[in-house]
């Protein structure tokens, strides 16, 4: 840090080089962490929808999971485990991010950065639960009743996985709408007034993020990402109301 607190160009690289680390350290302890539990992560949680599609259904078409490379379950163990260790490590990664910016914000607003990590933290969650419990479980039911009964659903183990996962980390970031808006609504880059007059601008380009984040090309995913999206710009209309500084406020500082 520099006489008047005010960072070179260098100072900002190396602050970001260390925020990095600190991030990675907290990916692998969190890879760790879920390591340990792998086996109850694969077959309690991440092949659970697939067990409960085919035990509501027995009698009909049943989705079958195989490997198909000879250390695919390997590879496929070892990736949960380091997505599983992101999203763990999630508050550390808001933490840092958030602490990486601060000298750009002001000292009022510094106060708030635990908050706003736990905001952050929540609404991704909120949003891979969403993925999981609702949109997954609605899809499996669609792809498993769909077609002909003479035609067996065998999927690639790794194919179902990039399915889950990509669906829940892409609601998860989805979520974090309201975050982004208050965040730019803060920096003056984005105004409630300007989201009401785009707002059918929006419409068109929340349906084509629902068809872009949802996997394959099932309509009742992309629906369900889609309605809350345009619940969540809704609510970033107002959070950016929010956090709008007002304008006498601006001009004596």
């Amino acid at each position: 840090m520099h006489p008047g607190n005010e960072m070179t160009f260098l100072d900002h690289l190396e602050e970001l080089r260390w925020r990095l680390i600190k991030v990675f350290i907290g990916v692998v302890v969190g890879a760790i962490l879920c390591w340990t539990f792998i086996d109850w992560l694969v077959d309690g949680i991440l092949l659970t929808p697939v067990k409960n599609v085919n035990a509501q259904n027995p009698t009909g078409p049943q989705i079958i999971l195989q490997n198909l490379k000879p250390f695919g379950q390997i590879l496929l163990y070892m990736e949960i485990g380091i997505i599983g260790g992101l999203i763990i490590s999630l508050p550390n990664l808001f933490y840092q991010f958030w602490k990486f910016i601060a000298p750009g914000l002001l000292p009022k607003e510094r106060k708030y950065i635990s908050r706003i990590v736990a905001f952050s933290t929540f609404c991704f969650l909120a949003g891979v639960a969403f993925a999981y419990f609702l949109m997954l479980p609605t899809a499996l039911k669609f792809f498993a009743g769909f077609g002909s009964p003479q035609i067996e659903n065998n999927i690639a183990v790794t194919e179902y996985m990039s399915f889950v996962v990509s669906m829940m980390l892409g609601a998860g970031v989805v979520f974090e709408l309201p975050m982004i808006s208050w965040f730019l609504a803060k920096l003056g880059i984005l105004t409630p007034q300007f989201m009401r007059r785009y707002r059918r601008h929006a419409i068109i380009i929340i349906l084509i993020l629902a068809a872009i984040l949802t996997p394959g090309t099932d309509p009742i995913s992309q629906i369900l990402l889609a309605i809350p999206l345009l619940i969540l710009y809704e609510i970033s209309i107002w959070i950016a109301k929010v956090a709008s500084k007002p304008k006498n406020n601006l001009e004596t500082k």
